[in-house]
């Protein structure tokens, strides 16, 4: 049996083959990156948004049933354990961070 010079053996890939998938692959361009970041910071703001609103009214239902039942308002004891929670996690930003939605959930005092 015979083989002509343009047979080539079973384990043998030519020097300038690629594999496929390297073909088809590409690396994202710094837009397209940039563009998905965006939309994922989209979605996780409006999550922030959520949970905001439902500690808002959660927040409401404490301070009516405190009233309701003789007290104040606000409690200030509690209060310096969120912004101590928040300074804890984050730093000076967590304080004013938790200032602010200490004010959105209960009103400025």
């Amino acid at each position: 049996m015979t083989t002509t010079p343009d047979a080539a053996a079973p384990d043998t890939v030519p020097s300038d083959a690629t594999p496929s998938h390297t073909a088809t692959s590409r690396t994202p361009t710094p837009e397209a990156t940039i563009a998905d970041a965006r939309e994922r910071i989209d979605a996780i703001d409006d999550r922030i948004l959520g949970l905001i609103q439902e500690r808002m009214a959660v927040s409401a239902v404490v301070q009516q049933t405190r009233i309701a039942s003789g007290g104040r308002r606000v409690h200030l004891a509690r209060e310096m354990e969120i912004l101590g929670r928040y300074r804890d996690a984050l730093g000076k930003p967590g304080t004013n961070l938790a200032m602010t939605l200490l004010e959105l959930c209960r009103g400025r005092i």
